[in-house]
């Protein structure tokens, strides 16, 4: 696993609307650059899109998410989009692309984000493959989720519609557009690799939505198995699994390329980097020297529990440092050392009694440590291995 970095850049729409993007790219190797569309409504910091990118950076393969024009944190109203804008959305995304770190040679795309990367493929020369998630066998099937308003769209030209507990206004332009796109006929004509990854049980867009699109599609043309996913791979196992068989497959279609990296190695880059996922509330990417682990909040405390606390990450350096230097100290001096145990806790309490401190109602934090050594060691030996501890760098 490599260390990765997120940055925000933006770019301008199809509709001339400044597009919101994020840019998960590998520190150190660049492999390729893949550009990824998310599914209707969603944004580029939909928890698919977000871990999927997330996971293809640390393959080495830089992945550009965006939000359509009128949605998430891009700018422009929603009402006069439609497929045909969001296709060329991702064509202008794929031209910032190529004009600053290298053109897309991998397309993804996640619901009918799928039937746009096929859709938009064509007029993306340099892409080599594409993988679709969850996507449907033709533009209109999202119509099926406006319910009773169809007619109400068609007869008054907008409706407000209600999806996911969000309202849109969704016009006539946009329903009549959908019936524009021939995907089936598209994928005859697409002479790319694809990929179709479906789960079989999504209530959302059908498994018989990917038996089309896997009949239309021209050889090379494969097929993953979600096996028990939802249709937005809300469980994070199953959008690392998706990341990481995409990555796999790929591979054999993505032409050798001379890009520039990040220009950081492991060497000049930030000796431990900690950045939000966006995620829940409090949950942080944590990355030192290409180990990732996540920092977050318990859940008494408005988090996720999905890593440790910042208080625990400060206990843990501490445990680690005490722990390491012991052991230095015990095989430098042969000592029967057998394991190191060291447990720590912290509380806040009041200050009044501590020197220098005005503010009586001020808290200080008392960190408690105990150790414990095993091995063939005597009362003495025990007493100066607890002297050392005291000398660990964190401690002092």
């Amino acid at each position: 696993m490599s260390a990765t970095r997120s940055e925000k850049v933006s770019f301008e729409g199809a509709l001339g609307a400044t597009l919101d993007a994020r840019l998960e790219r590998p520190v150190g190797e660049l492999r390729a650059v893949a550009l990824f569309a998310h599914c209707f409504t969603c944004s580029k910091n939909n928890l698919a899109a977000t871990r999927i990118a997330r996971t293809l950076a640390e393959s080495g393969i830089a992945v550009l998410r965006f939000d359509f024009t009128g949605l998430g944190q891009s700018e422009g109203d929603f009402a006069n989009t439609n497929f045909s804008s969001n296709i060329a959305d991702l064509v202008a995304a794929a031209d910032h692309l190529r004009a600053t770190i290298g053109a897309p040679s991998l397309l993804i795309g996640h619901s009918l984000g799928g039937a746009a990367v096929i859709a938009a493929a064509a007029d993306i020369p340099e892409a080599k493959a594409v993988a679709t998630i969850g996507a449907p066998a033709e533009a209109a099937h999202v119509v099926s989720h406006f319910g009773d308003q169809v007619p109400a769209i068609r007869d008054d030209g907008a409706a407000d519609v209600t999806l996911e507990g969000r309202t849109f206004k969704i016009s006539k332009q946009f329903l009549d557009d959908l019936d524009g796109h021939n995907l089936e006929e598209k994928l005859g004509a697409m002479h790319k690799a694809l990929l179709i990854a479906h789960a079989p049980r999504d209530e959302v867009v059908g498994i018989d939505n990917a038996t089309r699109l896997f009949v239309a599609a021209k050889h090379p043309k494969s097929f993953l198995s979600l096996d028990s996913a939802d249709h937005l791979l809300s469980d994070k196992r199953d959008a690392r699994y998706a990341a990481n068989a995409i990555g796999a497959w790929a591979d054999r279609y993505l032409p050798e390329m001379d890009l520039e990296a990040d220009g950081e190695t492991a060497d000049t880059a930030e000796e431990v980097t900690v950045e939000e996922t966006g995620e829940g509330t409090f949950q942080n990417w944590v990355v030192a020297r290409g180990h990732r682990l996540y920092a977050d909040e318990p859940t008494d405390h408005g988090g996720d529990d999905t890593g440790l606390s910042p208080y625990e990450f400060l206990l843990a350096g501490l445990g680690a440092c005490t722990a390491m230097t012991v052991r230095m100290y015990a095989d430098r001096k042969k000592l029967p050392l057998e394991r190191v145990r060291v447990g720590l806790s912290h509380r806040h309490v009041h200050a009044k009694d501590s020197d220098g401190v005005e503010d009586k109602n001020v808290r200080i934090t008392e960190i408690s440590r105990s150790l414990s050594f095993e091995g063939d060691l005597d009362e003495a030996t025990r007493d100066r291995l607890a002297e050392i501890a005291d000398k660990c760098p964190v401690h002092r």
